[in-house]
């Protein structure tokens, strides 16, 4: 028996990829597909939620399917660390809920962020200059969002980050710390550079991707993901059996 799927902001880029996948998976099929005005309520009968919507729906989308007891993979950009402990102690009432936070389907940002970590581990000097298509809603992006987060996380027992004149606007949206500096231009899919500086030297930790279709395997294991596992998790990492610890 296949497992039923309701894809909400099913019209947008990444929802349009999103049913395409699933559509290519033998043990998965589209039941109802949503925008971000739909009756929440059209989601039920389905086993799994892919939320792909935009910050301002995302957390209701989430929280209905959660309480309706379905499965959750939510894909929107916007899930900070402080909303994601409200989302915590919501899956925490929920026994047995399932709820999959993914801030970039695509593998190659997957590893980025990885190596992100690991090299944060000896340098203290970080930025984040990060490119979209011209039609992204929110800035700074949520994949640069989780990376400076984690590279504060890996900081904060090393003697955190050195971020100079903080204090001027064109220095960047600051998170935790590290400055972000968001483009956003017509031609271009995503485009992500995490540049760490040290004495005489820096060191770029770059990701491009050139077309939506980077994204369809991380789509495809997430889906299986969110459907044999409980409670919380966030980073498509988890799904590819690889930890940031």
């Amino acid at each position: 028996m296949s497992t039923q799927v309701a894809v909400v902001g099913a019209t947008g880029r990444m929802g349009t990829q999103v049913c395409h996948v699933i559509e290519s998976l033998p043990d998965f099929d589209v039941i109802a597909r949503l925008d971000s005005g739909s009756d929440l309520e059209d989601m039920l009968g389905a086993d799994v939620v892919v939320d792909v919507t935009h910050p301002g729906v995302s957390a209701s989308v989430v929280e209905f399917a959660v309480e309706q007891g379905l499965a959750v993979l939510v894909g929107t950009s916007g899930w900070s660390t402080d909303r994601l402990r409200s989302l915590a102690t919501l899956v925490d009432k929920h026994d047995g809920s399932s709820v999959f936070v993914v801030p970039n389907f695509s593998l190659g940002a997957t590893v980025q962020t990885l190596l992100a970590a690991k090299a944060a581990e000896f340098f203290d000097s970080v930025e984040i200059v990060e490119t979209h298509h011209a039609a992204k809603v929110d800035s700074p992006s949520g994949t640069a969002v989780r990376v400076a987060e984690t590279i504060a996380d890996v900081r904060k027992t090393l003697g955190g980050v050195e971020s100079p004149h903080t204090e001027q606007t064109a220095r960047g949206e600051q998170v935790q710390g590290i400055p972000i500096h968001s483009l956003r231009l017509h031609g271009v899919v995503a485009s992500q550079d995490v540049v760490f500086g040290g004495v005489g030297e820096t060191l770029t930790v770059s990701h491009h991707t050139v077309s939506k279709d980077a994204y369809s395997a991380g789509i495809a294991l997430a889906l299986g993901y969110v459907i044999s596992h409980h409670g919380l998790t966030v980073g498509l990492e988890h799904a590819l059996g690889v930890s940031l610890e």
